[in-house]
C-alpha cells in the first residue's frame, strides 16, 4: 500500500514489483501525477497489464476494502526490524509518500499493527521508496517459499 504516492518513476517502479510478485498495489490518493504519464508508464515497462492494482480515495477507504489484514507502517522511526515478522499472505506492507514518510496520524492509526524498519547505516536518511518496498515484498514472499513463483524449468521470460 502506497499512500498518497509523488514520484512517477517510482510508482512505475512498484506496479512492475507488484507484477513479478503477484502482490496488489494499493494507491492512496491524492497522487502527485496523473496515472497515464510517460514517465510512469517507462518505469513500469510493459507490466501494467500484469499488476494488479487499485486506487482508493482515502487511506481508511483502502483499509475497508482489507478488513481483518494487518497493517505493517515502514518508517525509518520504526523499532521491529521487518525480518522480525512472521507474516501472513493478507498482511499490508504500507510506505508513505517520498518526501516525507508516513505522516504521525497514518502511524498512530489504530489498525497499524507494527511500526517496521529496514537496517541502514547511521546518518542515511532513507532508502528509495521502491527499494524498500521491493526488500519488505521479497521478505514476505520468501517466508511464503515464492508461492506461485515460475517453476524452474520454464524459459524466463527474460534473459
Amino acid at each position: 500500500m502506497y499512500l498518497e504516492p509523488r514520484i512517477p518513476g517510482n510508482t512505475g517502479s512498484a506496479i512492475r514489483l507488484a507484477a513479478v510478485t503477484g502482490a496488489r498495489l494499493h494507491l492512496i490518493e491524492p497522487l502527485g501525477f496523473d496515472l497515464s504519464e510517460a514517465k510512469l508508464r517507462r518505469a513500469g515497462l510493459d507490466y501494467h497489464d500484469l499488476a494488479v492494482m487499485q486506487v482508493h480515495e482515502s487511506f481508511d477507504a483502502a483499509l475497508a476494502t482489507l478488513p481483518g489484514s494487518r497493517v505493517f507502517a515502514f518508517t525509518t522511526r520504526g523499532t521491529t526490524r521487518y525480518t522480525d515478522v512472521a507474516y501472513r499472505p493478507d498482511d499490508i506492507l504500507l510506505f508513505g509518500p517520498e518526501p516525507t514518510g508516513l505522516p504521525a496520524e497514518v502511524l498512530a492509526h489504530p489498525r497499524v499493527t507494527d511500526q517496521l524498519t529496514i537496517p541502514m547505516l547511521p546518518g542515511r536518511r532513507s532508502l528509495n521508496l521502491t527499494n524498500a518496498a521491493s526488500i519488505a515484498t521479497y521478505e514476505a514472499w520468501r517466508q511464503h517459499d515464492f508461492a506461485g513463483q515460475q517453476p524452474e524449468d520454464s524459459p524466463s521470460r527474460f534473459p
